[in-house]
């Protein structure tokens, strides 16, 4: 066959899975790789030795070089990303080390054979001076490659393509599929239904009220059901066993899955009844005899096409973009979207602990109390009295066989829907439900041994305590150190709010690049710079408020702030800093929710968002409201020494001057200071004024970051800013205006003007302004765009790094400030801060939404200069 003859093989591989390339040296693997696989989807052995050695080639390097392969893949692999190891594995260890790899990440693996004939590969490498070897290594490899190509199979390999001759591996293509398991796609809305166990009449009962409507055949048998709204109904399995009719439950569960009206996952019941109808030898107990009895009553065809159906289903599903999971027995995050005997085993039949309880059954191991995931695990197995969210999982196998009741989830209403069951059709070996206990310091005993699982608003030390990790949707997963959770805990646990009223802790803000300027650190120059650079044209320069940040949490009534938030009898919300603590009082706090309550009533926003809750980023003024300790201590004092001695010093000098004296360069320089200290004096006195109450406090809204149904980071800042002009029209003694101009960073004339704006702004002391996208939450070129810049005026900075900083040796040393850390701290904080507002809207359990809080608090304690 000549190259002109070979048609070109599609060669399928799983879209997570770790490809193993085998070929003789020069048979053309790394070309092939580089063809059909992304830059750092390929390690490469030859790279590995370069890494390790400097040299490609160097052969002694050979064990490091592998050692660093291994490594890179199981990360990758870790992170769930397709690897593939470029090299010769022709020998059989060499081989069962990375299918013992792809194993432990649960992942499948899959090898290219590229069987190029040995002269070629001698012909090729004979034109590398690197090949330097002689044909004698590629006939090894050639006999070698012989010997184990009928085997690959059998040594774990999933899939095995090989490609014979020059002329299939140019023209072969590599296509990528989704596991069976992948159904990320489908978005739903779903109904996700509990253990049925053979019981037809509650599940035709249940799918009815969920709204389905059932089609039957013409024998009265439902073959089919589907919901007018295109809803979808997923089963988690056990759909057979211990009730009256196993037959009735297949027929329609298989038919609503032909019709692409459901999906189904396989419980253990079903996994049993495979190998028992392919005439295993399993025991026939816990009611699976009698479904062998119905089933024998409905003819051969019919077992088969069971037998089918089961046999196909995949051990769990991954749907809504990777926000829910199904499986049987419930799946811990590191299975999610494997594929691996082991997650097949923990998908059906959970993990138990090695006992049994006095009944003789496995005592389970408590999975979902160590779950952390963000995807909603649905799950039955173990029946419940009732279904209990735990951890961001739910058990909807409430017992219908043994006289309990038919469960399904409404997702992503997160609503239960449940129907009684029509009898007691099995008894269990364990009683259902289960006997009270008492309980033992603080814990309820489940029906199979198992502690009773923490309430979904119950926190535990080892949500956030240690080395961790949290995803966040818009900037992955933001890991916080140990000694960083160490720290923040202490702040939290003895001067922060309950965390029932932190929904969000406001992030650290960057500061522009420092000015090409000599005379200035910050211009907006830097800022509009930036933009433009991430491809944002249109911003925002809002006006820098010096306060202090504040998160203003306002409920409609007591009646609201009990249900949201469990509050007690007068107390409707909360007014808190950046870490968490209470701005004032309970009764000063209480009346400034009251005038931002009518605000909201008169300016309409109330009924215009069919609001229940509020949730502003606000600042807070006058700075010496909450500061006023810190003013007196670190600023008035150094203020107060500074006019008291540099007068003083000045005359002294002026008058040595004056008897001819040489003191003109000291005289210089304590005039400077002099002057200085009176701008830091004039600095910090702008940002203080008296209050009484709340006379003389304001609130400068300027963000309305979420409500008890929505979060708004999608709407541009026009509208946030337009919220707070309406409060200012209904309350303007308490409301603050916020200043703002837009402009476009494409634009000279646009920038200047808006750079005139600041310059107007900063010329009389004033703070300066803060540059955002005008579009708000942003993705640029390079991800997730900074939210804001802060661009300070000169006059304010003196606060920041002190009265003398503008002279030209400390403006020098200070333009070495190193921003590259706060920029990222900015970034992850923003991304928490999202995450957390996410949760909370969502209704998902208080430790989600405190895992995010909690960590943009921990962020806080690392090392940075707290000037930038």
């Amino acid at each position: 066959m000549t190259d002109d003859d070979v048609v070109a093989r599609e060669l399928a591989v799983p879209a997570l899975s770790l490809v193993v390339l085998i070929g003789v040296t020069g048979s053309g693997k790394s070309g092939f790789a580089a063809r059909h696989f992304g830059r750092y989807e390929v390690i490469s052995s030859d790279a590995c030795r370069g890494l390790v050695a400097d040299d490609e080639t160097d052969q002694s390097a050979t064990a490091a070089a592998f050692e660093v392969l291994h490594f890179i893949a199981s990360k990758r692999l870790e992170a769930g990303r397709l690897t593939v190891v470029d090299a010769t594995n022709v020998q059989r260890e060499a081989r069962k080390q990375l299918v013992d790899l792809a194993r432990a990440h649960d992942v499948l693996p899959v090898t290219i054979v590229l069987d190029v004939p040995e002269p070629v590969c001698a012909e090729r490498n004979a034109g590398r001076p690197d090949r330097d070897f002689g044909p004698a290594v590629v006939r090894r490899q050639h006999d070698q490659l012989r010997r184990s190509m009928r085997g690959l199979a059998k040594e774990g390999f999933r899939t095995v393509h090989v490609l014979r001759g020059v002329g299939e591996v140019d023209a072969a293509r590599v296509t990528r599929e989704r596991l069976f398991n992948d159904y990320r796609h489908e978005t739903g809305p779903f109904d996700v239904l509990g253990d049925v166990h053979g019981c037809r009449a509650e599940l035709e009962t249940l799918l009815e009220q969920l709204g389905y409507t059932i089609d039957r055949d013409g024998a009265g048998h439902a073959v089919d059901a589907a919901h007018p709204d295109g809803r979808t109904a997923i089963f988690v399995g056990d759909l057979i066993d211990r009730g009256p009719d196993s037959p009735g439950v297949l027929r329609l569960v298989m038919g609503m899955v032909a019709a692409g009206h459901a999906l189904a996952v396989p419980g253990n019941h079903e996994d049993k009844l495979v190998r028992a109808l392919r005439g295993r030898k399993v025991t026939t107990s816990h009611g699976l005899a009698e479904t062998l009895g119905q089933l024998a009553a409905e003819g051969e065809a019919f077992r088969d096409e069971v037998e089918r159906f089961c046999d196909g289903l995949v051990s769990h599903l991954v749907l809504d973009g990777g926000d829910l999971v199904v499986a049987h027995a419930g799946l811990k995050e590191a299975y999610h979207g494997r594929a691996s005997g082991r997650v097949r085993s923990f998908a059906l039949y959970g993990d138990t602990t090695g006992e049994t309880d006095q009944f003789g059954l496995p005592v389970r191991y408590p999975w979902a109390d160590d779950y952390r995931g963000r995807a909603v695990v649905a799950y039955g197995h173990t029946p419940t009295p009732e279904p209990e969210w735990v951890n961001n999982t739910i058990c909807l196998d409430t017992g219908c066989v043994f006289g309990g009741r038919l469960t399904a989830l409404r997702y992503p209403e997160k609503e239960i829907v449940s129907v009684p069951a029509r009898r007691v059709w099995y008894e269990p070996a364990r009683p259902f439900p289960p006997a009270a206990a008492e309980p033992v310091a603080g814990e309820e005993h489940r029906e199979d041994g198992q502690v009773r699982r923490r309430e979904p608003d119950v926190l535990d030390l080892t949500d956030v305590l240690g080395k961790r990790g949290v995803e966040t949707a818009h900037h992955g997963r933001v890991s916080i150190r140990e000694e960083s959770a160490a720290g923040a805990l202490e702040v939290m646990s003895r001067f922060a709010l309950h965390p029932r009223w932190l929904l969000y802790l406001p992030p650290t803000m960057a500061p522009c690049a420092t000015s090409e300027r000599t005379d200035l650190l910050e211009h907006p120059a830097e800022a509009f710079d930036a933009y433009r650079r991430d491809g944002v044209r249109h911003v925002i320069c809002q006006e820098k408020h010096m306060g202090s940040r504040a998160v203003v949490l306002v409920c409609r009534d007591g009646r609201t702030a009990r249900h949201h938030f469990g509050a007690p009898d007068g107390t409707t919300g909360a007014v808190h800093t950046r870490t968490g603590r209470s701005f004032f009082e309970h009764e000063r706090t209480e009346q400034i929710l009251g005038r931002l309550r009518s605000a909201l009533e008169d300016a309409g926003v109330w009924a215009e968002l069919g609001a229940e809750w509020l949730l502003f980023d606000c600042e807070l003024l006058p700075w010496s409201a909450k500061a006023g300790e810190l003013v007196r201590s670190q600023y008035a004092t150094v203020g107060a020494a500074a006019r008291s001695a540099l007068p003083a010093a000045r005359d002294a000098l002026e008058r040595a001057a004056e008897r001819g004296l040489d003191v003109d360069g000291l005289l210089a320089r304590t005039r400077a200071r002099d002057s200085n200290a009176d701008a830091f004096v004039r600095a910090y006195r702008r940002y203080c004024w008296p209050t009484d109450g709340l006379a003389g406090v304001r609130l400068a809204p300027f963000q309305l970051l979420a409500t008890d149904t929505a979060t708004f980071e999608d709407r541009d800042h026009g509208w946030h800013l337009g919220v707070a002009d309406r409060l200012l029209a209904a309350d303007p003694e308490l409301v603050q205006p916020t200043r703002r101009m837009l402009a476009d960073t494409g634009d000279a004339d646009s920038v200047a003007a808006a750079t005139r704006w600041w310059e107007e702004l900063t010329g009389d002391g004033g703070e300066g302004m803060v540059v955002k996208p005008d579009a708000n939450l942003t993705r640029g070129n390079r991800g997730l765009v900074q939210p804001g810049l802060k661009v300070r005026g000169r006059e304010y900075l003196r606060l920041v790094y002190g009265p003398d900083y503008t002279e030209p040796a400390h403006l020098e040393r200070l333009r070495k400030r190193r921003l590259n850390h706060k920029r990222s701290l900015a970034l992850r904080e923003y991304a928490l801060g999202l995450e957390a507002l996410t949760r909370a809207v969502h209704r998902e359990p208080l430790w989600r939404v405190h895992e995010a809080v909690f960590a943009v608090l921990a962020l806080e304690s690392e090392a940075v200069d707290p000037r930038l």
